[in-house]
């Protein structure tokens, strides 16, 4: 099995965005997912990298994002994903987690060829990064139980186009294995 990292996007987020009231609900059902992603990913050592929004807060680094989401008014929905002493980290200002970030050297470095990606949201940031991993010859998971969206027939269209266009793998979360190191 290839060597495999999860991808954590977006998911440090103080909800307070044009759409957040639309999009925490759909959070919430991706939650459980998401921890079991974690979790797994950890008990196997793979990398668990979080790439997030620095929300264009330019002096932000990966402590003031966590901080502010946890202050934020869904402190329930970043506290069970939050990023452990062993995570990595990757600020981005744009929606694919390749844009202008190290993300790919440092997933060369890594010898990472495999993605699952979870996180927020379908049919923007996940679909993006998904095209970005597919042009760099990353394969590509998308957990379904494990993405937030703010529109649902959009997300169903981005996950039909990741995988049709991009040979992405459209698995839920119990399907999905980590290679034990």
């Amino acid at each position: 099995m290839p060597r495999t990292a999860l991808i954590v996007i977006d998911m440090l987020n103080a909800y307070e965005h044009e759409d957040a009231e639309t999009l925490v609900p759909s959070v919430r059902e991706a939650l459980p997912g998401i921890t079991t992603l974690l979790r797994r990913a950890r008990a196997c050592e793979s990398p668990v990298v979080y790439v997030n929004d620095n929300f264009g807060e330019w002096r932000s680094h990966h402590g003031e994002i966590l901080q502010a989401a946890l202050s934020g008014r869904h402190r329930d929905l970043v506290e069970p994903v939050a990023p452990d002493g062993n995570s990595l980290f990757v600020v981005k200002a744009r929606h694919s987690i390749f844009f202008e970030t190290p993300l790919a050297y440092l997933l060369d470095q890594l010898g990472i060829e495999r993605l699952v990606l979870c996180g927020q949201v379908t049919e923007q940031c996940v679909l993006y990064s998904a095209l970005d991993a597919h042009i760099r010859h990353f394969e590509v998971v998308v957990a379904t139980d494990a993405v937030a969206h703010i529109d649902a027939e959009l997300a169903e269209a981005a996950l039909r186009m990741m995988s049709r266009n991009m040979s992405a793998t459209i698995h839920e979360v119990d399907a999905i294995v980590f290679d034990a190191r």
